[in-house]
């Protein structure tokens, strides 16, 4: 059973790896066997130590995803240094709150091209050498807010919904080349992009007490997740969006 979950001689792609969900991603992976290109745009050679701690190969990548011609950087790095893609984790982006009635263009802008723009077309660049071998994983995150609305995001949760939506687009499309798109959903995390959430008692209270679990949820707990779709093990998954949120969806 656990070869199912066996990622020994696999390359990975994780954006964002830094911190946070994609530092917890990044180990997971790297726990199950993967060698991995920690891409971000501040530097990630603390977590990439991790991953060699481990025995797997780990090669750092700053850069701003923001400016399409990173795109095929990433691409050509991870190439480069281990002559293919397996996996790829969609993860960077960013948050802007700001009520919509005064929300800025600017705001929307950043948002949607960091949130679904970028991970289109990173998706479309993996997946042109995927498709050399017929095997790919791609895993995009997702989020709450593809299903629901929130409160002072509305460009974040439009980025969310887009994201849910190209995931099952490009399953339609590549499924038959061997490669898998999914995204995963995380629920109320504790990362940066949540600190004034949690540093709000009335907003962290509220939260909480929807929450079946009783807490935030940490990176660590989305490296169960990201193995599954990154395996074996998820080979007939393609499509689907994978909530990890403690039970607030149930609620």
């Amino acid at each position: 059973m656990t070869n199912l979950f066996d990622l020994t001689g696999k390359s990975a792609i994780v954006t964002g790896a830094s911190t946070g969900l994609g530092m917890g991603m990044t180990l997971g992976l790297a726990s199950a066997g993967a060698d991995v290109l920690l891409v971000d745009h501040v530097e990630s050679e603390e977590v990439a130590a991790q991953v060699r701690a481990m025995g797997r190969r780990a090669f750092t990548l700053n850069l701003d995803l923001m400016q399409m011609a990173s795109i095929g950087k990433v691409i050509e790095t991870a190439i480069a240094e281990f002559g293919k893609v397996d996996i790829l984790i969609n993860n960077a982006g960013i948050i802007r709150r700001t009520p919509a009635i005064k929300f800025s263009e600017k705001d929307w802008d950043e948002v949607m091209l960091l949130n679904s723009k970028t991970v289109f077309f990173l998706a479309q660049a993996a997946a042109r050498d995927m498709m050399k071998r017929n095997y790919g994983k791609i895993i995009n995150i997702a989020s709450l807010l593809s299903f629901q609305g929130g409160i002072l995001v509305p460009s974040y949760a439009a980025s969310k919904a887009a994201v849910a939506q190209v995931t099952k687009a490009l399953a339609n499309e590549w499924a038959h080349y061997g490669i898998t798109i999914n995204a995963i959903a995380p629920g109320y995390m504790a990362t940066n992009n949540t600190k004034a959430l949690r540093e709000d008692p009335v907003r962290s209270r509220a939260i909480l007490d929807r929450i079946p679990a009783g807490r935030w949820g940490l990176p660590s707990d989305l490296q169960g997740a990201a193995i599954f779709l990154a395996s074996p093990a998820s080979d007939y998954v393609n499509g689907h969006v994978l909530v990890v949120d403690g039970g607030w969806l149930a609620r």
